[in-house]
């Protein structure tokens, strides 16, 4: 057999041993306090994919995503309680407004550069979490300020309102829904408008002097991301049954989203899943372990591994792990190093 050929093959069969493994994870894998971490795991891994549309793919840093999370979180919740609408279809309006918005706030923040557009995203971020802090109705929807939100329980499992007994059902919405992600991702990054928004991320001069229109590119990356995060929202919602400010639009939300994307590697397709397998994983412990004594202690530990990730690996840990795939298939396959893909 080519060499070439067997090494494909092999690379295949991993990743289809790998499928295999988490699809039947939860067959064997049947404590719920496991399964709770998996799937924030899967959650955050989603949420930083959705981040990278924009974030890396643009070119620029935004941290204010927690407001689009809560946008969809707020929207499905309220229109259930309020007006019995399906989560199912709350998910949708609240996306269809997180992208409105987005859209909104992009047009004159993706004409900033650098530290000025992170600013200005994490400003209106901060402003959307003050604002429904201090607001307890919206008409005859109730907010409850900073008291946040209880979505009532239903018992049993309840498919048409998004709430089950078991920890397997979130485990798969959370899995498919990473994976539609990844393939939204894949799929912008090998299409044209993908290619222009890379060029308008790397050197938007150069861009728009071969006739780019870097902004109108931005802002449809912002808008589908901001859109899918709103997703995620309703997700987290349903998943916890409770909202409050602090938790779904704080700015240390956005922050471990950013943190996430750039240890894992920005701009790239497996980078966000890498860093959320890394990293939550050390943020739970923080957590659970130390938040007693030092609160918010996760986001110096991200703090701390971002600043050694830029210093010895600027494009983040994917491009060794990539290597390090790469040469575990040299050594199965007995084939030469070659190039390195690109993840």
């Amino acid at each position: 057999m080519n060499p070439g050929s067997k090494k494909k093959n092999i690379d295949t069969l991993l990743k289809i041993i790998m499928a295999v493994f988490v699809f039947t994870l939860p067959l064997w894998l049947t404590s719920p306090a496991y399964l709770q971490i998996l799937i924030f795991l899967f959650l955050f891994a989603y949420l930083t994919t959705t981040w990278n549309l924009v974030g890396g793919f643009a070119g620029v840093l935004p941290l204010g995503h927690s407001a689009y999370v809560g946008i969809g979180a707020y929207t499905s919740t309220v229109l259930f309680i309020t007006y019995g609408v399906s989560p199912w279809m709350g998910m949708w309006v609240g996306g269809l407004i997180a992208a409105i918005v987005g859209a909104i706030i992009g047009i004159p923040t993706l004409k900033l550069r650098g530290a000025y557009f992170a600013l200005s995203t994490m400003a209106f971020g901060e402003g959307v979490r003050v604002l429904v802090e201090n607001t307890m109705t919206v008409g005859p929807c109730v907010i409850n300020g900073p008291r946040g939100i209880s979505i009532p329980l239903i018992p049993g499992n309840n498919l048409a309102a998004y709430q089950f007994v078991s920890k397997v059902p979130y485990y798969y919405i959370i899995l498919i829904m990473l994976i539609i992600a990844l393939f939204i991702t894949w799929y912008i990054s090998r299409i044209r408008p993908g290619y222009y928004l890379a060029a308008g991320g790397e050197e938007p001069e150069a861009a728009q002097a071969l006739g780019v229109n870097v902004a109108k590119y931005k802002v449809w990356a912002m808008a589908l991301s901001c859109f899918l995060t709103a997703l995620g929202g309703t997700f987290l919602a349903q998943l916890t049954l409770y909202i409050y400010p602090k938790q779904i639009l704080g700015l240390d939300f956005s922050f471990e989203l950013a943190f996430i994307a750039l240890i894992g590697g920005r701009g790239t397709i497996a980078g966000p899943v890498i860093g959320a397998l890394i990293l939550r994983p050390v943020g739970e412990f923080a957590r659970i372990y130390l938040s007693a004594v030092l609160p918010g202690l996760h986001l110096v530990i991200y703090g701390l591994v971002l600043i050694f990730v830029m210093l010895f690996q600027p494009r983040g840990l994917v491009e060794p792990l990539t290597r390090f795939y790469d040469w575990i298939l040299n050594k199965i396959s007995g084939t030469a190093p070659g190039k390195e893909v690109k993840s």
